[in-house]
C-alpha cells in the first residue's frame, strides 16, 4: 500500500509540474505586476528597488550594488533569493521563480494526495480540483511575482498535506513537510503570522497519541518563526521609531484606513461616528480619504493631538458597540473576497504587446465560480464555512477533520484581519482568506474513512 501510494505521489507530482509549466509559460511568461509593496521581497531577494504601482509586470529585477537590508521577513524573498542562486548571474529572473513555485506547488499537491486515505476514485478528482485552484488565474500569478501571497498558497497547502500524511503511515516526512509548509505560511506575511498558532494546535492533535513528534514540530515552527522574525532589522514606523513588533509600521497606516474608509465613509453618520471615536467633528472633512489620499486627516494641524485616538483597541471598540455597521462591513468583505481578483493587477511585461493592466485569464474556473456568488456577500460565503465546519466535525476521528479545521479557521481569521483591520486593496487582501476556502470545500466533499488506519495519531510502521 505505502508502494503503492509513494507511486501515486510520483506520478500526481509530475502530471502536475508539467501542466503548471505549459500554463505558466505557453504561449509567454504570466506574473502579477507590483501594486507598490514588490520592494520588500525584492529586498529580501537583495536588490534595492523603489516600488510603485505598475501597468506591466518586469519579469527582470537587475542586481543593485551594495545589496539590500530586508526589514520584512517574507517568505517569498527565500524563494526570490533561490531563483536568484539558480539564475545564471546575480538579476532577479520571475520566469525562474514561477519554475521554482511550479515545482513546490506541484509538490503541494502530490503530498496531500498521498496523505488521503482513499482509493483512485477519491483521490484523482481531489488531485484535480487541488490543481485546478493552483493554476486559477486568481492565484497563480502570485507565484511569479514580487508580492508576498504566493508562498502563502504554497505553504498553506504544503501544511495541509503534512497534517495528513502525519494522521497516516509517514509520520518523519509529515513532519519534516509540516515544517516546511508551516513556515513559509506563517512568513509570507505580518498578517499571515496569525497561522502559527493554529497550525501549532493542528500538528499536536494529529499527533497527540505520539506527541514527541508533535512537539519537535512545533519548537521547529516556533523557533523558524523567531528566527526569520528576528533575523531582518525593524522596520520604520510613520513616526520614525523602530518597530518592536511585526506590524508595527503599519499600524497606524491600518487604522487610518480603517477609520477613515470602512467606518468614516461619507455615506452614513459622520458627526455621530467621529463623537463615538473620540474625534472632532471637523475630521469629517476626510470622510474617504486613505492615508495615502492627497488630503488625509495626517495633514490636520490637529491630527498630533487626536493621534491615540486612532488606536486598535478604540477601533475594536467601534466594532463592538456598532454591529449593525460592522455587520455591513462584513457583509462588504464577504462580496471582496469572493471577487477573488483585483483589476489592477496586470499578468504580462510590456513586451507582451497588450493593454496597460491586462490580465489574464487562463484557467478561470474557481475564481470564476466564486465571482458569481460575490454579490450575495455573507449570504454565499457563510453556508461555505457551514458546510465545511460540518464536514471537518464528520471528519473529527480523522486527521482530515483536523486538516479542515485548520483551515476553516485560518480562512476565518484572514477574513476578519482583512475586513476589519486594513480598509485598502480588500480584494487583494481577501485573497488568502479564499484560497483556503477552496481548499477547504474541496477536501470537503472526501467522504467519510471506512479503515481505522485514517485515524488522528494512528502508529506509523
Amino acid at each position: 500500500m505505502a508502494r503503492r501510494s509513494t507511486a501515486l505521489g510520483f506520478g500526481v507530482f509530475g502530471v502536475s509540474l508539467a501542466v503548471l509549466l505549459v500554463r505558466f509559460l505557453v504561449p509567454r511568461p504570466v506574473s502579477m505586476s507590483d501594486n507598490g509593496d514588490g520592494f520588500r521581497v525584492l529586498c529580501g531577494a537583495g536588490i534595492k528597488w523603489i516600488s510603485k504601482p505598475e501597468k506591466y509586470v518586469h519579469l527582470v529585477y537587475e542586481a543593485t550594488p551594495g545589496g539590500c537590508d530586508p526589514t520584512y521577513p517574507l517568505s517569498q524573498s527565500w524563494l526570490a533569493r533561490l531563483a536568484v542562486v539558480v539564475g545564471s548571474d546575480s538579476d532577479l529572473n520571475l520566469v525562474v521563480l514561477g519554475v521554482i513555485s511550479s515545482v513546490l506547488a506541484a509538490a503541494a499537491v502530490a503530498v496531500v494526495v498521498v496523505g488521503l486515505p482513499y482509493s483512485l476514485r477519491v483521490r484523482l478528482p481531489v488531485a484535480v480540483g487541488l490543481l485546478l485552484v493552483m493554476a486559477d488565474s486568481a492565484f497563480f500569478g502570485y507565484f511569479s511575482s514580487t508580492l508576498g501571497e504566493g508562498t502563502a498558497f504554497l505553504g498553506i497547502l504544503l501544511a495541509v498535506g503534512g497534517l495528513l500524511l502525519m494522521g497516516r503511515r509517514w509520520l518523519g516526512v509529515g513532519a519534516a513537510v509540516t515544517v516546511v509548509g508551516g513556515l513559509m505560511a506563517v512568513n509570507a506575511k505580518v498578517q499571515t503570522l496569525m497561522i502559527l498558532p493554529l497550525l501549532i494546535i493542528a500538528v499536536l492533535l494529529v499527533t497527540r497519541s505520539r506527541w514527541l513528534p508533535g512537539v519537535l514540530v512545533v519548537l521547529a515552527l516556533a523557533g523558524g518563526t523567531w528566527w526569520a522574525q528576528t533575523a531582518v532589522t525593524p522596520a520604520v514606523a510613520p513616526d520614525g521609531t523602530a518597530s518592536a513588533r511585526p506590524g508595527d509600521d503599519s499600524r497606524e497606516i491600518n487604522m487610518v484606513n480603517t477609520v477613515f474608509l470602512n467606518i468614516i465613509d461619507g455615506h452614513h453618520d459622520t458627526v455621530a461616528d467621529l463623537a463615538s471615536l473620540g474625534l472632532p467633528a471637523s475630521f469629517g472633512q476626510y470622510a474617504g480619504n486613505g492615508w495615502w489620499h492627497p488630503h488625509p486627516v495626517t495633514l490636520d494641524p490637529h491630527y498630533a493631538q487626536y493621534r491615540d485616538r486612532l488606536s486598535r483597541r478604540n477601533v475594536v471598540k467601534w466594532f463592538a458597540t456598532h454591529p449593525d455597521r460592522t455587520l455591513g462591513i462584513l457583509n462588504r468583505a464577504a462580496g471582496d473576497l469572493l471577487t477573488a481578483r483585483p483589476p489592477y493587477l496586470a499578468s504580462f511585461d510590456a513586451a507582451a504587446g497588450l493593454p496597460p493592466a491586462a490580465q489574464e485569464y487562463r484557467v478561470p474556473l474557481w475564481s470564476g465560480l466564486s465571482a458569481l456568488l460575490a454579490p450575495l456577500g455573507l449570504f454565499a460565503l457563510l453556508p461555505l464555512w457551514l458546510f465545511t465546519a460540518w464536514r471537518a466535525w464528520r471528519h473529527r476521528q480523522a486527521a482530515l477533520g483536523v486538516a479542515l479545521a485548520f483551515l476553516l479557521t485560518t480562512l476565518v481569521g484572514q477574513f476578519v484581519l482583512a475586513a476589519l483591520g486594513d480598509g485598502i486593496e480588500n480584494v487583494k487582501h481577501q485573497v488568502v482568506a479564499l484560497f483556503c476556502l477552496l481548499v477547504a470545500v474541496i477536501l470537503s466533499f472526501c467522504p467519510r474513512p471506512k479503515s481505522p488506519a485514517a485515524a488522528v495519531g494512528e502508529t506509523p510502521r
